[in-house]
């Protein structure tokens, strides 16, 4: 109803606020960082200092960094995201983001997809038989899976899986084989956390004086789950991924780098130590945009999973 539309449109207007503030200090930050895209651009070259100030005076690196940020700001109400100036110089950077972000997202999705495929049943399981050998094995693999860096676990995957036994392509995307260790390696950390945070909800609720109640009255161990385990449980899952889809590039930087994939993670690398300010700034906007998106959908999920919460 009302209160609902309305608590939307204060966290939109919030998140706006927020999305402008982070492209100030972008902004601000690639500027201040030592280096800039013109002397890049030469590299090598032998070229005069006129040829310099020239290039740049074409790109406005000569104006005031304020006049360059209200210049950008200007273009992107507009809906112009500007053109790269050293990754692919000349190339329209929403050109550039549309080509790169299918792969991000996909990987994303398929991690996220199979991890709670995973983590949901094997915390469930873990929770309800409490010490026995499937529970341990369970916290210890989730007490790895947290506590692995996953560029080290994405480095021993493509040595053991990709040269030492030959199964899977250790780089780019050829064929769909060429998805099963990023997405393996991204989702091993969702799950682990997933995993340990199901089975703590798992044998809470089975602890709860209802629960022992319901049972005394004769409800079987199903109707026990789905009624009561799996809807209580799932709070904490639907925080942990809103969290984490507020944090998916950092992830995906890492994981796109080792595996040699053109996503969105290696454009936005690229792109900062390249100093392409343009590409720089629409990632992060656009990231930005995401974390608010994402938060608020968590929050909107939330009421739905939970009807006590109430949206005031």
């Amino acid at each position: 109803g009302c209160p609902m539309l309305r608590y939307v449109v204060v966290r939109l207007a919030q998140g706006l606020v927020a999305i402008f503030l982070v492209s100030i200090v972008t902004f601000s930050l690639m500027h201040l960082a030592p280096g800039d895209p013109v002397s890049l651009f030469v590299g090598e070259a032998q070229v005069t200092q006129e040829q310099v100030d020239m290039l740049r005076h074409k790109w406005g690196l000569d104006q005031p960094v304020y006049r360059q940020y209200l210049r950008w700001l200007g273009n992107l109400l507009r809906g112009d995201f500007g053109q790269s100036l050293i990754i692919r110089p000349g190339a329209s950077v929403a050109n550039i983001i549309k080509e790169a972000a299918p792969l991000t997202i996909k990987l994303n999705l398929l991690a996220l997809f199979f991890s709670v495929a995973l983590a949901l049943p094997a915390g469930i399981i873990a929770g309800i038989k409490r010490n026995s050998l499937f529970d341990y094995v369970s916290v210890v693999g989730s007490t790895l899976g947290v506590a692995l860096p996953n560029f080290w676990v994405a480095l021993v995957s493509i040595i053991v899986f990709g040269s030492m036994l030959g199964w899977l392509p250790t780089y780019g995307l050829s064929s769909w084989t060429g998805y099963i260790l990023p997405v393996a390696v991204l989702a091993l950390d969702h799950t682990a956390v997933l995993t340990r945070l199901m089975r703590g909800a798992t044998q809470e609720v089975l602890g709860q004086e209802y629960v022992t109640t319901a049972r005394a009255k004769g409800l079987g161990q199903a109707a026990l789950l789905s009624r009561h385990v799996v809807r209580n449980a799932l709070l904490p899952i639907v925080t942990v991924i809103g969290y984490r889809i507020a944090f998916l590039l950092s992830g995906t930087i890492v994981i796109e780098t080792v595996f040699a994939l053109p996503g969105l993670g290696r454009v936005f690398i690229n792109s900062v130590y390249r100093f392409d300010y343009q590409v720089v700034q629409a990632v992060v906007l656009l990231l930005a945009i995401v974390v608010v998106l994402g938060n608020l959908l968590t929050d909107l999920v939330y009421t739905y999973v939970d009807p006590r919460i109430r949206i005031r």
